[in-house]
């Protein structure tokens, strides 16, 4: 087991890529609607893919950097619909977050919810980097416009924050396009005052596609890594953090992660943090431990008429 590296270097990783600009990304494969599938990968299980993956794919570069850190905080009422609702397999589910792309300033509110076929579709506002405490009001709006046009119903759920996660993305794009994927690693999630570092050693594999079988996981399958189902960096931070009672869905994709065993919070102490909008990202102090160890036992784009929300080109902070 690999603990949280500051410094980990993911060169190694993509030297064997070309690269793509972000406006090239946008216009090849943007892929805000999409099928999902994720593969929890152990990085020699990676490096085998890597060749062929190179041939089919490039890897975003932007200002000489191809790893990036994204934060993203996510928002659920106080039955934690969001969550119930994936873990049972609701076709209608949501989830709203607030993602800040850290290395570039830019931010936006996301709203994510279920097409036709299970098509992920995400719809995105920008949103100040600064000021991710709670979701204002505009913020709230959208979510409750953009579930009510998906679902023809009325979004009835008072939102609070309940978990932020971060870690490091690479995105590869398919060089005939219309495919995309993403490789994230050193995974951290936070919840009130406790945190779990999941490691550098695993990698969460996505690919985006329109009927959900791209080269990308074509490549995978012949390097014989095997689809993770019910894999949601989201569902399973939160059943690793306590947020939650039920979560043996999760259980394959926690395994693979080596969080089974780990659980933050006993239950009765689930919702201690659902009114604690701090505006710091993260942690409230440092009791944090690593994935493998137990911890202690109590413990397409859819914008609004008018509105250009595509990221544009990444500016240095």
């Amino acid at each position: 087991m690999t603990k949280h590296d500051p410094h980990q270097n993911l060169r190694w990783l993509t030297h064997e890529f070309s690269s793509i600009s972000l406006e090239e990304l946008n216009g090849k494969a943007e892929m805000l609607s999409r099928i999902d599938n994720k593969y929890v990968v152990q990085a020699r299980e990676l490096k085998a893919a890597l060749p062929e993956l190179a041939q089919k794919f490039d890897v975003l570069e932007i200002e000489r950097k191809r790893a990036f850190t994204y934060d993203t905080r996510y928002f659920d009422d106080a039955g934690r619909s969001a969550y119930y609702e994936h873990h049972q397999g609701l076709r209608k589910g949501f989830k709203v977050r607030i993602r800040r792309y850290a290395d570039a300033g830019l931010c936006f509110l996301e709203v994510k919810v279920k097409g036709q076929r299970g098509m992920t579709e995400k719809y995105r506002l920008p949103h100040d980097p600064d000021d991710i405490a709670r979701l204002s009001e505009p913020a709230r709006v959208f979510a409750r416009e953009t579930y009510a046009r998906q679902y023809g119903k009325p979004f009835r759920y008072d939102l609070h924050r309940v978990l932020d996660i971060r870690y490091k993305r690479i995105t590869l794009v398919a060089k005939s396009g219309g495919e995309r994927m993403t490789v994230d690693t050193d995974l951290q999630f936070w919840s009130g005052d406790k945190s779990c570092n999941v490691g550098t050693g695993v990698f969460i594999v996505e690919t985006k596609s329109r009927l959900g079988r791209g080269d990308g996981d074509k490549c995978l399958r012949r390097a014989n890594v095997r689809l993770t189902k019910r894999c949601s960096k989201y569902c399973i931070g939160m059943a690793t953090m306590g947020q939650v009672t039920r979560f043996n869905r999760f259980l394959p994709a926690m395994r693979k992660l080596n969080l089974q065993g780990i659980r933050a919070a006993d239950a009765h102490e689930m919702h201690a943090c659902a009114a604690q909008d701090n505006s710091d990202f993260g942690p409230n102090n440092d009791h944090t431990f690593a994935a493998g160890a137990m911890a202690p036992s109590s413990l397409p784009l859819r914008a609004r008429q008018g509105e250009n929300t595509s990221a544009g080109k990444l500016q240095r902070r």
